[in-house]
């Protein structure tokens, strides 16, 4: 009789998709060690080499390929018996998150809170970044869910849609206020990075309106836009939701110059392939922690 473990078709799996024993052990959080005993014991299980080895890598046998469908069937009947039978509370494992700075200052510890009350037992590792970076990350398994700048375009990953950020034009409350407005906007505006969408059309429509004297420094850190605003060393389209606090505390003031920029839309993206129940209900509560801080 074959006597095989569910632990080992994982690794085997995690080999095929990540393309080496290597990216393997990292999106398992094993040694590489680790992942090379469970990849020999399985091919001792089943008798046969599954993968062929030299110098330009692992490539699956003909025994290995036909392993393959078997083992997503187990793959998915692991996910299904996690979604349908077991006890949330005896979830097991590492859930690693990236997520831009806007959900980091705003939703974040009500997501992590949630997401440790469902699954006392699972390791909630996460990471802050711009949204290129995290899709990068995402398409790399670096991370296993991305709440970013999204949708994510590719066919191999699943974008669940969140409740936008409406953006305000924001200046330093104790600023002179101009005659007209739009003058607010001959001062350096304040923007998302340079990489990002948001950027891109903020750029895209201050030089539609105003042309090129229009002074645009972009940020990597929401943070710090929000205090060189206030410190009135330039204006910002910030999100409204976010700059509540800051207009309570006298710091900052709306100003209305007839337009403003698109909302910023987020997905908590993960990738369809090879995903565990974890990813997808994660991205299910970060949806429902979304819309309770949108509608508070």
């Amino acid at each position: 009789m074959v006597r095989y473990t569910l632990d080992q078709l994982q690794a085997f799996l995690s080999v095929v998709r990540l393309g080496g024993v290597n990216k393997a052990a990292s999106a398992m959080n094993l040694t590489q060690p680790a992942v090379t005993t469970r990849i020999r014991n399985l091919e001792q299980s089943i008798g046969a080499p599954l993968f062929e080895r030299g110098a330009g890598g692992m490539r699956l046998t003909k025994r290995g390929e036909l392993l393959v469908s078997y083992a997503e069937a187990h793959d998915r009947l692991a996910r299904n018996i996690q979604r349908d039978v077991m006890d949330p509370a005896g979830v097991e494992g590492r859930l690693r998150l990236g997520v831009s700075e806007t959900i980091a200052q705003s939703w974040l510890p009500a997501l992590i809170t949630r997401l440790h009350e469902t699954y006392p037992r699972l390791e909630i590792e996460f990471n802050v970044d711009v949204s290129v970076v995290l899709r990068a990350s995402l398409m790399a398994r670096e991370i296993d869910l991305a709440i970013l700048l999204g949708p994510v375009s590719d066919f191999s990953v699943d974008n669940v849609e969140l409740p936008g950020f409406a953006l305000q034009w924001y200046a330093a409350a104790g600023a002179p206020v101009p005659e007209c407005a739009t003058d607010y906007l001959r001062k350096p505006i304040l923007s998302y990075a340079r990489n990002t969408r948001p950027y891109r059309e903020l750029r895209a429509e201050l030089l539609r309106r105003y042309g090129e004297a229009v002074a645009i420094f972009p940020s990597s850190s929401l943070s710090a836009c929000f205090r060189l605003v206030a410190s009135d060393l330039g204006v910002s389209a910030l999100p409204e939701v976010l700059a509540r606090e800051w207009v309570e505390a006298g710091k900052l003031r709306p100003f209305d110059p007839g337009w403003r920029p698109a909302p910023l839309n987020f997905t908590a993206s993960y990738l369809a392939e090879g995903r565990r129940h974890i990813e997808e209900q994660a991205a299910a509560i970060a949806r429902a922690v979304a819309i309770e801080f949108t509608s508070t």
